[in-house]
């Protein structure tokens, strides 16, 4: 998906082929300890950027490449339509997350009450809410659609209309290397410049030839000492694009409208779309 193809452009962009990345499978309970003991060097894994993941914990995020929020799927049978009728509700959440404290958070605000039913993973909580182990699963809204695409019988379940959180996805390294956090940052940027530019994995190496526009010029590498800046070759922004496209290519590849999620770009959209999405400028 997007956080593997992020991981991609990555290795790219530092070691010149997207296939040199060795993949660690984490939950959201043994993903920090993993990056601060060292264990990986970067998680790209839907993770909520906050105050204390950024400033206690010792990480540094490198950007925003999923705006998302929090929300609720249960069943149609419930009988209700909004989470704020779900007093003594039992709710599948998925520990070491931010949405078990939104969770909380939610509840306490609209004065009712629920049960928590604690999971580990996201794929055993949507097992255990369709196992009816818990009335509604929380989540990630984005999550939810993903979770409520594999239902066989999707027609049965609502996701509510209630966005309960801001959730602000990106990846993240341990503090105290600032030139791997100035490369992890600056990949992303690039895939979001190069939407914004009309770069695209199909016509970059092209336009790294040169081109009429000094910005792409920057971005590519045939203009400007930028490579020099990062200690990465020349055309690390060109691998890092060729690898899996640029933002909007990968976003419609695992996510967008004619995936099986049917995501919109809603504020994942470029700021000149409506959205909130941009990168500061490669100059």
């Amino acid at each position: 998906g997007c956080d593997v193809a992020y991981c991609r452009a990555l290795a790219a962009a530092v070691l010149g082929d997207p296939d040199k990345i060795e993949y660690v499978n984490l939950t959201g309970a043994n993903r920090f300890p993993a990056l601060q003991s060292g264990e990986i060097d970067v998680l790209s894994r839907n993770t909520t950027w906050t105050f204390s993941r950024d400033v206690d914990l010792g990480f540094t995020f490198v950007g925003v490449n999923y705006y998302d929020g929090q929300g609720f799927i249960g069943r149609k049978s419930l009988g209700v339509k909004s989470a704020k009728e779900l007093d003594g509700a039992s709710v599948c959440i998925q520990t070491g997350t931010t949405t078990e404290k939104n969770l909380a958070d939610f509840f306490r605000v609209n004065n009712i009450s629920y049960e928590a039913v604690p999971i580990e993973t996201n794929s055993e909580a949507r097992t255990a809410y369709q196992a009816e182990r818990c009335d509604v699963y929380t989540t990630d809204a984005s999550g939810l659609a993903a979770t409520k695409s594999t239902f066989e019988d999707a027609e049965k379940h609502m996701v509510f209309p209630e966005i309960v959180s801001k959730e602000p996805l990106g990846p993240l390294v341990r503090q105290g290397d600032d030139q791997w956090a100035d490369i992890a940052r600056w990949v992303l940027n690039a895939l979001i410049s190069a939407e914004e530019l009309g770069v695209t994995q199909a016509n970059v190496e092209k336009l790294a030839k040169g081109s009429k526009n000094p910005e792409i010029n920057r971005l590519l590498g045939s203009e400007g000492s930028y490579a020099k800046m990062l200690g990465l070759e020349k055309n690390w922004a060109v691998n890092a694009i060729k690898a899996e496209g640029n933002y909007a290519e990968i976003f419609d590849r695992y996510v967008g409208p004619k995936t099986p999620l049917g995501l919109k770009r809603g504020l994942n959209a470029l700021y000149k779309d409506g959205g909130i999405l941009y990168s500061p400028p490669f100059r």
